[in-house]
């Protein structure tokens, strides 16, 4: 069965949001851990944690996606800025461990004028800091389309991290299929390809998720603009084909398109119809 899911808003609990998946066919869903500009999260609450979990076990879910927060920058050259997304990294992974069946997915970060080598070490830096040899949350590194002095353009920033932390045995990436194409991967031409260079760096078996979106601009632009399925230069063939390929159709997959419940229903009724 297809792994798939959409945004969605915790504000009114993990309960409502988990019936609002299931309302629009999805078996998993995405979450900000906390507000996406940052600050203090909101106590989690032991009657709906307890909700989550049974519906998780009643419709077979998979692995929810945490996501952090957009503020979150590991790799600023501001020591405050650094302190604050270590912080909330930790802060997060420490919540994580009240709910069962999720991912934590963030942004590497930016390396504002420092340089990407110099990021990377921040980045290290943190991620040692935080992880310990007992941590068991599978924590994600999101690809980035490569706009600004962001970090994780490509595979090789990504192994770089991933080569750094200590107990990585639980550190992976979520491929965003807009990042992807926008950062030069050519994911409509030449899928195999751009899945075999990712074995050859990262490895397949360090992907643990996908961000499925399509996206407003041309190929290797280096911008991050968001499309609903179908509607952007990736468009649903490869699309399709991505839910498909034997390498990737066992994942979760995440909408992160611009779209209301509504239009995510419709575009995982689509792909539950495409999935073979």
């Amino acid at each position: 069965m297809l792994k798939i899911g959409c945004h969605l808003s915790i504000s009114n609990g993990f309960h409502k949001a988990i019936q609002e998946a299931v309302s629009i066919g999805a078996n998993t869903f995405q979450f900000f851990t906390r507000n996406p500009r940052g600050g203090k999260a909101k106590d989690l609450d032991p009657k709906d944690i307890e909700g989550l979990k049974k519906i998780i076990e009643e419709y077979d879910f998979a692995p929810l996606f945490a996501h952090g927060a957009y503020t979150m920058n590991l790799a600023s050259k501001s020591e405050n800025t650094r302190e604050f997304a270590r912080m909330i990294l930790k802060d997060d992974l420490i919540r994580l461990k009240e709910i069962s069946n999720s991912y934590y997915v963030f942004h590497p970060g930016s390396h504002v004028g420092q340089g990407s080598e110099r990021g990377i070490e921040l980045i290290v830096d943190a991620l040692n800091d935080a992880i310990d040899k007992d941590n068991d949350t599978i924590i994600l590194l999101e690809g980035m389309s490569g706009k600004g002095t962001e970090i994780g353009r490509n595979m090789e920033e990504l192994k770089a991290i991933i080569d750094g932390v200590k107990y990585n045995d639980n550190l992976g990436i979520c491929i965003d299929t807009c990042h992807l194409y926008s950062s030069g991967y050519d994911i409509v031409s030449n899928l195999d390809g751009v899945l075999d260079e990712i074995d050859r760096t990262v490895g397949l078996d360090r992907v643990k998720a996908v961000h499925l979106n399509d996206s407003k601009t041309e190929f290797a632009s280096n911008k991050d603009r968001h499309e609903v399925i179908g509607g952007g230069t990736i468009g649903k063939d490869a699309i399709i084909d991505i839910i498909n390929h034997p390498k990737l159709r066992n994942l979760p997959f995440n909408l992160e398109t611009p779209n209301e419940l509504e239009g995510y229903k419709k575009e995982i009724e689509f792909l539950r119809g495409e999935y073979r």
